[in-house]
């Protein structure tokens, strides 16, 4: 993506943490308080079982591929970020289960060639030597700016032929020219295509996703593309196939977009439809959303392998970054650890059938996070008479799972990482008419005083909802009904803030099988 080049300088983080005047409503006013800054060494705000970058800077995360027996993670890093010099290397981690990573060093270098450093792109395992550097070699197509800046950009072609550990450049030239357009034309995201025996990438150019189509991988032609409107610049593009619950077969388009403007989210936008190699026909025009929180952008999707190393045509992975440009440099994590560079908990997807006749993408944790609990607090069956209900649990990174019932009632949730006098907390359950996220009333990067509270929709007389949410140093991620909408927001609560309480409003609220885990990892 465009500004995957990091910062010009090193960014001083500075912000305001609102303290919450009531305890329970979500958009309770704000005042202002000083952002944890820690002496780097004593306390850390590294996340307990998120991925996060060894040091320096990372953003985009680059889809995981399949190789020798571990997923292959590249993401883009850069070396020089507290230095304050500019450009963006793809780091390697490899892992087994999608929990536990192995930091391998840098695979594709920066400014290796005239053409600088690389941005986002994909990278696909070549079993065919269809571009003829030998069977199983692991092929990277990426963007870069020749001549610097971010007015002019090409897609080039990387090799590696030791099972993806280092790369090289396949020449200087690009493998798709810009076509005179210049900026906006980036982050190829290329997938094999059985069904006609070629390559086909998905491109990103500004309101477009633009598809073209390869035999060799050095020589792309333009097929098709796909036009939306009134969510900004559309970035890091997706395109896969997934076979739905109700076992329809359908082709899902995705983009990272920005659709703050029209009310939208600031995350994955998707559609679901057809493709026949060339163009793709959505089902309807406005996307959905598979995050409806602040922080999870630039994600990817990659194929799930089974146990017998056969992919699953009814599931896929999902990881982004858990970081937003409009503040992508404030964090506690600069001064405390060095880096800068958290990602999501990847996240299984399932395409479901909905009520309503249509599609969409469900979202859990992966299940393999299972393995890593260390202690497990099982609160049972708690009631809450409208007012809030501080529990014996103390906690800084944990995830948290319950069922809310009620015959009437305004709004219930919890309040997560809230401070020993209550003044500070998170908020997150459902109110009237949605589900919310808000980071109003703790310390969060959004100086501004907007992107305070995400919402999702949700209908109170289901008299219920199943919440499972994922809390740990710099964030937290809600999943809503089993996945149904997902929200994620980073956030920087104090470390003694380390308190839980549940809430209700308007009414009394069970909150049924209520269990606590933490992780080691």
């Amino acid at each position: 993506m465009l500004r995957g080049r990091g910062p010009t300088r090193r960014a001083l983080f500075t912000t305001t943490a609102a303290a919450a005047g009531a305890a329970l409503l979500p958009t309770a006013p704000a005042s202002a308080a000083a952002l944890p800054k820690p002496a780097r060494g004593c306390l850390s705000y590294r996340a307990g079982y998120h991925f996060t970058v060894p040091d320096q800077w990372k953003n985009d995360p680059q889809r995981p591929v399949w190789i020798d027996g571990e997923y292959h993670y590249y993401y883009l890093y850069n070396a020089d970020y507290l230095d304050g010099e500019v450009g963006t290397a793809w780091r390697l981690a490899t892992s087994t289960d999608l929990v536990s990573f192995t930091d391998r060093g840098i695979a594709v270098p920066k400014d290796t060639t005239v053409n600088g450093d690389v941005w986002s792109g994909s990278a696909v395992v070549d079993t065919g030597d269809t571009a003829g550097f030998g069977a199983g070699a692991v092929i990277a197509v990426v963007t870069m700016s020749p001549g610097g800046g971010t007015d002019h950009q090409e897609q080039f072609l990387y090799y590696s032929t030791d099972g993806g550990r280092s790369f090289t450049n396949h020449g200087t030239g690009p493998v798709l020219p810009s076509p005179g357009a210049g900026a906006d034309f980036r982050d190829p995201k290329v997938i094999r295509d059985e069904d006609h025996d070629r390559w086909v990438m998905a491109l990103a150019e500004r309101n477009t996703i633009g598809f073209y189509h390869s035999a060799d991988l050095k020589s792309w032609t333009k097929a098709g593309s796909y036009r939306k409107d009134g969510i900004g610049v559309l970035e890091c593009p997706d395109l896969f196939r997934i076979t739905a619950d109700d076992g329809t077969p359908m082709w899902v388009l995705g983009a990272s977009a920005d659709g703050t403007g029209s009310g939208e989210p600031n995350t994955y936008a998707y559609w679901t439809g057809s493709f026949d190699g060339a163009s793709f026909t959505a089902d309807r025009a406005d996307p959905q959303w598979l995050d409806h929180g602040w922080d999870w952008y630039a994600a990817v999707t990659f194929g799930k392998r089974r146990a017998d190393g056969s992919s699953d045509p009814a599931a896929r992975y999902a990881i982004g970054w858990l970081n937003n440009w409009a503040y992508a440099h404030t964090t506690p994590t600069i001064d405390a650890d060095g880096f800068n560079g958290t990602d999501s908990v990847v996240r299984e997807i399932t395409l479901k059938k909905s009520a309503s006749g249509g599609h969409y993408l469900a979202s859990q944790p992966v299940a393999a996070l299972d393995t890593y609990v260390s202690r497990t607090v099982n609160l049972g069956d708690l009631t809450v008479d409208d007012g809030t209900r501080l529990l014996d649990y103390t906690g800084i990174s944990y995830e948290l799972r319950t069922e809310i019932t009620w015959s009437r009632l305004t709004g219930a949730g919890v309040q997560l990482r809230r401070s020993p006098d209550g003044g500070r907390h998170i908020d997150a359950g459902v109110w009237g008419e949605y589900a919310f996220l808000n980071r109003r009333g703790t310390v969060n990067p959004a100086a501004s005083g907007d992107r305070q509270e995400s919402r999702s929709p949700f209908d109170p007389g289901a008299g219920r909802v199943t919440l499972r949410i994922l809390v740990d140093r710099t964030s937290v991620e809600m999943f809503v009904d089993d996945g149904r909408y997902v929200h994620s927001s980073e956030v920087f609560p104090y470390l003694v803030d380390d308190r839980l309480a549940l809430f209700a409003a308007g009414g009394t609220a069970v909150f049924r099988n209520t269990v606590i885990r933490e992780f080691t990892v």
